[in-house]
């Protein structure tokens, strides 16, 4: 992904140029004129961000928020140093992705949910 997409999403995050600092907000506000508002738009259109419309609070400009997607796409690469901003519900939907299963995401929980407490009761 180009950089300067990842550096919009990490800057959301509040997790560093790197990525590694635990993520402490969500939320990158810009505006239409602004060379970061189609930054962000072809973030929403890859579904790493979420775009919701001005206010008087943001100035009018558009506030967007990095998805569960988003927040992977933002992960420090594999061998980078330090933190990876996963929370547990996280961890389990980078699972999900990883499994590419072909299922849902509510499917692949359901499936797992049903093997694990059937593996519990068979030991």
């Amino acid at each position: 992904m180009d950089a300067a997409l990842v550096a919009i999403l990490r800057h959301a995050l509040g997790t560093g140029e790197d990525g590694t600092r635990p993520p402490f907000r969500n939320h990158f506000v810009t505006g239409e004129g602004s060379t970061d508002h189609p930054l962000c738009m072809a973030l929403v259109e890859r579904g790493l961000m979420t775009r919701r419309t001005g206010n008087a609070l943001s100035g009018g400009d558009d506030i967007f928020s990095v998805t569960a997607t988003g927040r992977l796409a933002a992960a420090p690469a594999e061998g980078d140093r330090g933190f990876v901003p996963h929370s547990r519900s996280q961890q389990r939907y980078a699972d999900f992705l990883h499994a590419d299963s072909g299922l849902s995401f509510g499917e692949w929980l359901r499936a797992r949910r049903y093997k694990f407490s059937k593996e519990s009761t068979n030991g």
